[in-house]
């Protein structure tokens, strides 16, 4: 009971087995469980992806191992598809694993996605990869390399001509991503200049398709949010909460949008030193989506600082008591 304890407060929210299981997979990969045809991939990436979308890390770093077993079994035949599909299945995996605060292992499976993606030959692959690199390469504290990944994943992508819907979404999206990177390596110009044309670059876009099998899904809102942790990297939190003033939760499609909407506004609510508002921006997450504020090292440590240093402000209490999360 004492170690379980221990582990749940090292922020270890899914299970010690779970995480041990995966790592086994990442050292050999398990047989598919079904035939990989196509068809069957599609499916499991779409299940799995749902349950990155509603926060169900456990059960989707359960799966990860076949599904990835099955991308593999079908990326045999060497087909450019068939890359492409495995380096989606990757980053997937490297999103869900950041998130956790599992870095090393999310650091293999974006090492893999960047192999996999050169051989799809889509410079739309490669994007998509690019972002999940960069989410690891910022968790290393090498938010510079991070910048140049991203800047030469969004050029590649603009050197299409950005002649068809997904080619737009993905350059939106990476618009964004550079943006994020840039104003978290400390390169204010950069990041306000790439997050402007971001804005006005979806504000062209119509209600397209998203990239293929990336989950991109590029809105105002989207970029909106965007924004204001960009605002929140560079320091500036008034502006921050300012420009997230009027996003709402049913402006974002899954319950992961939802509970990082919160987050992210409690980050800024917090940099500005608004404890009152930081528990109840938090309060709305963990109700949104419960796993954004258990399961992510860097919100857990504002729960955890919130009831050192501020256990009587209204709304501290009761984030203690849903999240379950005491100081150590």
């Amino acid at each position: 009971m004492k170690r379980r304890s221990l582990l749940q407060a090292a922020g270890l929210a899914v299970p010690l087995n779970v995480i041990n299981g995966f790592n086994e997979a990442l050292a050999l990969l398990p047989s598919p469980t079904s035939a990989p045809t196509p068809a069957a991939l599609s499916a499991e990436y779409r299940t799995a992806r749902s349950l990155f979308n509603q926060g169900a890390h456990t059960e989707l770093i359960k799966m990860l191992p076949n599904l990835l077993a099955t991308a593999q079994a079908r990326a045999d035949d060497g087909g450019e598809a068939d890359y492409a599909r495995l380096a989606g299945c990757y980053d997937l995996a490297t999103e869900a694993l950041a998130k956790i605060g599992r870095y090393s292992a999310s650091r293999i499976t974006a090492d893999r996605s960047n192999t996999y993606s050169r051989l799809s030959g889509s410079p739309l692959v490669a994007a998509a990869s690019a972002r999940a690199f960069s989410i690891v390469l910022r968790h290393e504290g090498r938010a510079d390399t991070a910048q140049r990944v991203t800047l030469s994943a969004a050029a590649q992508v603009e050197a299409t001509g950005l002649t068809t819907p997904a080619q737009a979404v993905t350059f939106a999206q990476m618009l964004c991503t550079a943006a994020y990177t840039a104003a978290q390596a400390g390169d204010r110009d950069r990041a306000l200049e790439m997050i402007g044309d971001a804005e006005r670059a979806t504000a062209l876009l119509l209600d397209q398709p998203t990239g293929p099998g990336h989950g991109f899904n590029v809105t105002p809102a989207s970029v909106t949010l965007y924004k204001v942790g960009v605002l929140w990297s560079l320091g500036d939190a008034g502006a921050a909460v300012h420009a997230g003033r009027d996003l709402r939760a049913a402006q974002f499609p899954t319950a992961e949008r939802r509970g990082r909407l919160h987050t992210d506004m409690a980050r800024a609510w917090w940099q500005w030193k608004k404890p009152e508002q930081t528990a109840h921006a938090l309060l709305a997450a963990y109700h949104a989506a419960p796993s954004e504020v258990r399961d992510r090292p860097s919100i857990r440590s504002i729960v955890t600082d919130l009831s050192k240093r501020y256990p009587r402000t209204s709304g501290v209490r009761e984030l203690i008591t849903a999240t379950r999360i005491r100081p150590v």
